[in-house]
């Protein structure tokens, strides 16, 4: 069989593969994208029923395309955001193959470029970007052991309150995943349990503008990484039309919350006594953002009403007053734990030293320590922005900069004297 030759390999087929293959094919450069399922996959059959993006749809997109029919303050439901991407991906002629995995990437020897082994051949290519992003493998803690009558799930399992078993559920994980799946779990009258850890809270809205707006007047989606910048869950919600996530209304309305899940033994789970400082930290990133905007609506004079019932920070639930410690889940009538604790990276495909002890990526905005190497997707890739749908697309162009820049090294020839 002969060996497929192009310019630039990508590997992953999402919202980074898509916005990969939009500016190298502006570039001019030969590429092919390769993904294992669909277009787009995660968001057809690795979420829940209900999601909706956590932007409204004039931000949550490329600049090149709106979501047809709809509002540009509706919050798009997960198919219809895979719909864009593979709408986009015809508009662009995105040259993607679909159920193609790559198994393997390995330099090619005494030269430049790389060789891809996929499970329809052989691929050679002077550029490989890993589009794959950061959230690949579902993180599933081992710490409750297997128990007749438990059934533990992640949160990429999760598809609706009705596919779960009669009795209480445990949600671990207070991000926008586990909060969104805790509120439809209460919303359907299941007794709900929610593990709340470190997370950033803000408004859904304030003032009349949603906080994705918020964030770009006030530069943050620009923030560059500095050290401590990891990143760290975020409690915001589209779901119902957008609302601003509160943990003590939650409460309120019959959701116990506990802090972070720390051990099981004899059938009962142990909690840090953390609850009421997490909460804490999460109220004082929300009202500091809306410090911030009210200071940029009084610089600027905007005609924006004034919203004092926002910052009005309710007393803590007995939950929160007196979090529970432990928790006997017999007892409880806990007959479901779900696991919504993020994901970690998986490169095992991809054999070059471009990666840390931990497996992290070793790059600067994207640009790997080895030459040809490029990772896309990632979490404060370039900034806050990177691993949204809009963030990404300027990654995106970054890379192509420089993989063109690259490239014309590499033909340079010295004129003749």
């Amino acid at each position: 069989m002969a060996i497929e030759k192009v310019d630039a390999l990508v590997v992953g087929g999402g919202q980074a593969g898509i916005a990969m293959s939009e500016h190298l094919g502006k570039a001019g450069l030969s590429h092919l994208v390769l993904e294992k399922k669909r277009i787009a996959e995660r968001w057809r059959s690795e979420r829940w029923d209900s999601l909706v993006a956590n932007g409204p749809a004039w931000h949550d997109r490329f600049p090149g395309m709106t979501f047809e029919g709809a509002s540009p303050n509706a919050f798009i439901p997960k198919e219809e955001v895979a719909d864009y991407f593979e709408a986009y991906a015809r508009m662009i002629k995105a040259p993607v193959r679909t159920g193609v995995e790559v198994t393997r990437v390995t330099r090619l020897d005494g030269q430049t470029g790389f060789r891809a082994e996929t499970s329809e051949g052989i691929i050679e290519a002077e550029t490989v970007i890993a589009a794959t992003g950061a959230f690949q493998t579902p993180v599933f803690p081992r710490l409750i052991p297997e128990t007749d009558g438990l059934t533990q799930i992640h949160s990429t399992a999760y598809r609706n309150p009705d596919q779960l078993e009669d009795g209480a559920v445990l949600v671990v994980g207070a991000g926008s995943s586990g909060v969104q799946i805790a509120e439809e779990l209460l919303n359907a009258g299941r007794t709900t349990y929610l593990s709340v850890g470190s997370h950033n809270r803000p408004p859904r809205a304030y003032r009349g503008r949603d906080f994705c707006w918020w964030l770009g007047v006030l530069n943050k989606w620009d923030a560059e990484f500095v050290p401590g910048s990891e990143h760290v869950t975020i409690a915001v919600s589209g779901a119902y039309g957008g609302h601003t996530i509160d943990f003590r209304k939650l409460a309120d309305r019959g959701m116990t919350l506990v802090g972070m899940t720390r051990s099981c033994e004899n059938g009962r789970l142990t909690f840090s006594d953390d609850l009421r400082q997490n909460i804490k930290a999460g109220d004082d990133d929300y009202l500091a953002l809306l410090s911030e905007a009210d200071a940029y609506v009084d610089a600027y004079g905007l005609d924006l009403p004034p919203e004092p019932e926002a910052k009005i920070i309710g007393k803590d639930p007995d939950c929160v007053a007196n979090p529970l410690l432990e928790l006997d889940l017999k007892q409880a009538g806990i007959t479901t734990v779900i696991w919504a604790t993020g994901f970690v990276r998986d490169y095992s495909w991809l054999e070059v030293d471009a990666f840390d002890e931990t497996g992290a990526p070793k790059h600067q905005r994207g640009v790997s320590d080895i030459p040809g190497v490029y990772f896309l997707g990632l979490p404060w890739q370039t900034r806050r922005g990177s691993s949204f749908i809009w963030g990404v697309w300027y990654d995106a162009r970054y890379l192509s900069d420089h993989i063109v820049k690259q490239r014309n090294y590499r033909l340079y020839t010295p004129a003749a004297e």
